[in-house]
């Protein structure tokens, strides 16, 4: 796929599109304003993202949790947007390493169990309010197999409660990708066999050329082209919530 990709959300309050590097600070202002006259309770803005040791990615969503929901809420609104395919498992934990130099990670001891064969692991019962604090990160896997791997960042905190459990603000849009033959019709199938030595993303007239070369492609390589971290992988083949943006354009 193409190395440099244009990622930006639109805001859900006013609609206008700002890049991911900016998206943040431009929702925690409006959820401010918010709280001079929602209802009292405790919510929080949070990103999600690939993680950041990976480098820079295109994906993010920006989510406006409530304090009342719980992970297990979250886990099913992840797999939703970008994860579902086989109903595979998946865990919240604690990141091995503090996010921030000041960080006491100690403080959130009660929410682990020392004797477990996985002793980092967040019980998804568990809700927001008592697990998620300012500058928290949260690490995120689906499928312990063929994984999809995210990081959940605390952003900030907000003394009133969200519209709904869990409130989609923002989410990278759809990013412009043509097919790797033509280069003028945007690709709509990638093939899984190709796509991790060479370009493999092709519009349906040339994926049927693709067809005729790679053998698998018709029998099980040919995935659609979605606007999620896990395109490709397993037997993903898109969300089933805000579906208008889960496909590319150009």
């Amino acid at each position: 796929m193409q190395e440099e990709l244009k990622s930006e959300g639109k805001c859900l309050f006013c609609g206008e599109i700002f890049a991911q590097a900016d998206i943040v600070k431009h929702l925690s202002t409006h959820l401010t304003e918010s709280s001079k006259t929602g209802k009292q309770g405790l919510s929080f803005l949070i990103q999600v993202g690939l993680p950041k040791k990976w480098g820079k990615t295109p994906y993010f969503l920006s989510l406006w949790v409530d304090g009342e929901a719980t992970l297990q809420t979250i886990d099913t609104f992840l797999r939703d947007i970008w994860l579902e395919c086989c109903g595979h498992m998946s865990a919240f934990s604690l990141p091995n390493k503090k996010p921030t130099k000041n960080f006491d990670m100690n403080a959130f001891s009660h929410l682990t169990d020392k004797y477990s064969d996985f002793p980092n692991d967040i019980s998804m019962s568990k809700k927001a309010k008592v697990v998620f604090v300012k500058g928290l990160v949260l690490e995120y896997e689906y499928d312990f197999g063929s994984s999809t791997n995210l990081e959940l960042t605390v952003v900030k905190d907000f003394p009133v409660k969200a519209d709904q459990k869990i409130v989609l603000l923002s989410r990278n849009e759809p990013m412009e990708i043509l097919c790797c033959i033509c280069k003028k019709v945007p690709a709509t199938q990638i093939c899984t066999v190709c796509m991790y030595h060479k370009k493999a993303e092709f519009c349906d007239k040339c994926a049927e050329k693709h067809a005729k070369k790679c053998t698998d492609f018709d029998d099980y390589a040919s995935m659609p082209f979605v606007n999620s971290p896990r395109m490709g992988v397993c037997g993903y083949t898109g969300g089933s919530i805000d579906i208008e943006r889960d496909v590319y354009k150009a």
